[in-house]
Order: structure tokens, then C-alpha cells, then sequence
């Protein structure tokens, strides 16, 4: 795919949104001692199909969703894109990489689907923006996220959160500007209420953690939780769409700068 994200420029340090005004605290896994991780009927539904489909505990499909054995009807969304051959070669990544690969629990992650996702990273700002086709952007929108403009993003690690328990992500910090969070401002030009999470997905459990696996992770997450990955200059957004939640078959739509200039129009690709 396309990169569209620059490096973080040299100039001024920039301020990042923290924790206090973003959402990552309060919508993190409760780890209990002695108790193992379940990976939970969402994660089960969407995700685990996708990476472990002979696993017990795989729900093919549900009543009154789409899902069938992880995949569903086209859906586009907008989205921050991430630049995996960056983050690749980021010193702190490659050491939480490691860290990850020698863990207790190891053995129960999705390392297969990695290179495939590489270069499709990215984190939902306005989801389903349409189904089956992909949208038509309203000029109005171009233009407000022109008027938005570029903006410094961090990239910290690593997070599970309350929610598609099974999932393991890296958390997005948008820099603040005059007290604002360009991320909302985003939303709010696509007509959509503020959100407070960012989430990067990468990593996928296999199955359920054990009590000792699951304290193994904990203490990495708490150990990574402030450290930077990666920051870089968030240009541009992606109109993404997928028939599975992780994006195995990605379809990038259009690329909308945050910038003066039209979208640019991208021949539909299935990946």
C-alpha cells in the first residue's frame, strides 16, 4: 500500500494528548492475580476464526451479526495509516518485538500474520463509513480536514483492552494543539462524536492465557505503557476497507490529505 505518513519533523517538540484526557486508562484489561485471560466472544466471533480456526472456542457465526467465520460484507472506514517498515526498524519497537517473542506466552500469538499486515497498519478514526461500496467524500469534508492540517502522532505500548480480549495493541497519541485533539477534529469533520481511543492492532492470541501467561503479560504492558515507539507526521488518512477485521483483504479507496489538494483516487485493490 501507499505510505502516507512523513517522519516527526525536527522543529519544536510537540505535546502529545496524555492519558488524563484520552481513554486508554479506563478501558484496559482488569488483570486479576492467579486468574488467566478468556479470550472473549467478540475477539472469538471476529478475530480468532481469522487466526486459529480450528481452535474449540471459534464462534463461525451469531444471530443477529454478519460475521461468518471471521468475515463479513465490505466495510470502509477512515483511518490513520502507519508506516510498518518505520515502526520496523524503530529501536524501541524491535526490543518490545523481542520481549514479545521470548515471553511465556509466546507461543499462543499469531506471529504467521504479521508480514501480511505490515502494510496495512493503521488505527480507526471514523469507522463504517459505508458498506459494500466504498464512500463518496463530501468536498465539506476535504476541506475541513485541510483546514486540520498535518500533526505530530506517538505511538506507545502495548495495550489490551476491555474488549476484544485477544487482541494486543500499540496506543496512538495525537499531538495537542491550543489545548485540541486533531484526532476529534477529524471525527467531527466526518460528522462523528469525539472518541478517546486509537488503538493499532498487532498482535493476536491463538488462545486463552493461563494464570502465569497471563501475569507474563501484565507486567510487559505495564512496563511498556509510556515508552515511545514511534512518532511521526500524520499527512494523510486512508479510506480503508476490509471483509474481515483485520484487514487480510484490504481495499484502499482514496487517499484524503490533511492538506490544501483534492483525494487522491486509488484503483480498487483486493489484497
Amino acid at each position: 500500500m501507499t505510505d502516507a505518513a512523513g517522519p516527526a519533523s525536527s522543529g519544536e517538540a510537540a505535546t502529545f494528548c496524555g492519558d488524563a484526557e484520552l481513554g486508554y486508562l479506563r478501558s484496559r484489561t482488569g488483570f486479576s492475580p492467579g486468574e488467566g485471560l478468556k479470550l472473549d466472544e467478540p475477539y472469538r466471533l471476529a478475530h480468532l476464526p481469522l487466526v486459529a480456526p480450528d481452535h474449540p472456542g471459534v464462534l463461525a457465526r451469531q444471530d443477529g451479526r454478519s460475521y461468518e467465520m471471521g468475515r463479513h460484507p465490505s466495510v470502509f472506514s477512515a483511518v490513520l495509516p502507519i508506516d510498518g517498515a518505520a515502526l520496523a526498524v524503530s529501536q524501541t519497537f524491535v526490543a518490545l518485538d523481542d520481549e514479545m517473542r521470548r515471553a511465556p506466552f509466546a507461543r499462543k500469538i499469531a506471529w504467521d500474520i504479521l508480514p501480511q499486515r505490515a502494510d496495512r497498519l493503521h488505527a480507526t478514526l471514523c469507522g463504517t463509513l459505508s458498506t459494500g461500496d466504498a464512500p463518496a467524500i463530501d468536498g465539506a469534508v476535504c476541506e475541513a480536514l485541510a483546514r486540520i492540517g498535518p500533526f505530530q502522532v506517538e505511538l506507545r505500548g502495548l495495550f489490551s483492552g476491555n474488549v476484544n480480549r485477544g487482541r494486543l495493541y500499540l496506543r496512538a497519541y495525537p499531538q495537542a494543539r491550543d489545548g485540541a485533539n486533531p484526532f476529534q477534529a477529524i471525527q467531527s469533520a466526518f460528522g462523528r462524536q469525539p472518541g478517546d481511543l486509537y488503538l493499532v492492532g498487532l498482535y493476536n492470541l491463538t488462545d486463552d492465557l493461563d494464570a502465569g501467561e497471563t501475569q507474563a503479560l501484565a507486567a510487559l504492558i505495564a512496563r511498556w505503557w509510556e515508552v515511545s515507539l514511534l512518532r511521526f507526521e500524520a499527512t494523510t488518512l486512508w479510506v480503508l476497507g476490509s471483509r474481515d477485521d483485520l484487514v487480510l483483504d484490504a481495499e484502499l479507496a482514496e487517499l484524503l490529505p490533511l492538506h490544501a489538494g483534492r483525494p487522491g483516487a486509488l484503483p480498487m485493490q483486493t489484497r
